[in-house]
Order: C-alpha cells, then sequence, then structure tokens
C-alpha cells in the first residue's frame, strides 16, 4: 500500500503536464560588422531577445529578477548590456578606486546619479519600458544599454550568439529584438510570431545586419562636449602642476 502511494506521487515528475513551463532557445549572428570583435573574433553577445505575450498580461517577474547591478571597474561599466524587467532595482556600484557618476538621459528612464566615491553604490527603479543608455560624466569612454522589458521572457545573448529564456509558459508570443548597432528598421524586421507549446522551443537563426548604423559621440549630462578625464588622483588636466 505504501509502495503504491509512492508511484502514484512520482508519476507528476515524469511527464509533462499541459501548461508546463517551456525553455525557448536559439542563436543570433552578427553581420556587416565594423567592430573587430564581432568581424575577427566572431563575439555576438549583448544582443537582448524577449517574448511579448499576444493574448494576455504579462506574467509577473519573478522576485530575484526585480534586482540587478551593473558594476563600475576598469572604467567600464559591466555587464555592458543587461536586461530587466519593468519595476527593477538595479544597483551601481563603484569597483574603482577613483569617482564615478553614472547618467541617462535618454527617454526610457532619466537619472543622474552625482559623483560617487570608490566603494560606494547607487541604485536606480525603473519604472516603465524602454531601451535606457547609461554613461559616466567624467569618462566620455564608458557607455552601457539597459533594456527595460514589460515580460519576464528575455534574454541577452552569449558570445557564441546562444541566447535562452526560461520559464515560458504555453501560450503566443511576439519576439522582439534589440541591437545597440542594429537600425531600428533592421530590428523591426526581425519581429516574428512564437508559439509555444511544450517543454522546449527552438527558434530559427536570427541574423542582424549592423549595416547603416553610425555611431554618434555623446555628450555629457549637460549637453557639452566632454574635458580631457581626470588622472587616477581625481585631477584634471587643467590644473595640473
Amino acid at each position: 500500500m505504501i509502495w503504491h502511494w509512492r508511484i502514484c506521487f512520482s508519476l507528476p515528475l515524469l511527464f509533462v503536464l499541459p501548461g508546463w513551463a517551456a525553455t525557448v532557445t536559439g542563436k543570433v549572428e552578427l553581420r556587416d560588422s565594423r567592430e573587430a570583435a564581432v568581424s575577427k573574433k566572431m563575439d555576438f553577445s549583448g544582443v537582448v531577445v524577449w517574448l511579448e505575450p499576444t493574448g494576455a498580461p504579462p506574467a509577473k517577474p519573478s522576485p530575484q529578477a526585480l534586482h540587478a547591478r551593473m558594476i563600475q571597474k576598469d572604467k567600464t561599466f559591466t555587464p555592458h548590456v543587461l536586461a530587466i524587467p519593468v519595476g527593477a532595482t538595479v544597483e551601481f556600484p563603484n569597483f574603482d578606486p577613483i569617482f564615478h557618476n553614472a547618467f541617462s538621459n535618454y527617454n526610457g528612464k532619466t537619472f543622474d546619479l552625482g559623483l560617487y566615491a570608490p566603494g560606494t553604490s547607487k541604485s536606480v527603479v525603473f519604472s516603465r519600458p524602454g531601451i535606457v543608455r547609461v554613461f559616466c560624466n567624467i569618462h566620455a569612454t564608458m557607455s552601457a544599454v539597459i533594456a527595460v522589458l514589460d515580460t519576464p521572457y528575455f534574454d541577452v545573448s552569449k558570445r557564441n550568439g546562444a541566447f535562452e529564456i526560461a520559464g515560458v509558459t504555453d501560450g503566443d508570443y511576439r519576439m522582439h529584438v534589440f541591437h545597440e548597432r542594429a537600425t531600428a528598421t533592421t530590428l523591426n524586421t526581425l519581429d516574428r510570431r512564437v508559439t509555444v507549446n511544450g517543454p522546449n522551443v527552438t527558434l530559427g537563426p536570427i541574423t542582424i545586419s549592423e549595416a547603416g548604423y553610425l555611431p554618434i559621440p555623446h555628450m555629457n549630462k549637460y549637453g557639452h562636449d566632454y574635458m580631457p578625464p581626470p588622472d587616477d588622483n581625481g585631477v584634471y588636466p587643467a590644473v595640473r602642476k
């Protein structure tokens, strides 16, 4: 009797039931790039892929997904591309021995964290969907992208172009793609319908052309050109002796 009860208890673990969460996988490939990392090293990382439900409101993200971090180390934002759900809080810890000033003046989310010292951190809550471009007001070479998405189903491609979106419930979705070196027209043509019905869904290849992309130098948070950056002691060239 006890033996029979154990068998019945185990049965749900052996089969995929209707509505079981699926894993959606695929690969992206970048073409027509002027970036050496892409053209020579075949680095296809940093592409955001997400699934937008078409017939039902998006599911709520997990508590873990509502907290993320973008560190500042070696005068670099890491990760360079971060995807988060709407409502998430992102911490910006400063791991450099110098001051930083992370900011964004883009419509996705405008914020200015001001100067803050090594070993400290500040955070921002991202309350609406959009693409947020992040810079440092001191170091012109520092930049990053935060994709704020109104869905819990997303991933950012790895170096080999692979992505994996876990926990997707059965249903119909619209797939969207964002790549910082692709035009809006190029990205719009990549939208496609995706039906999830089963434990694993593999999407066809996604090829993104960087043709037509024109890099535009950004201004500081005041809308002016950057002045030469300070040295590691915080001294600007104009006041050096």
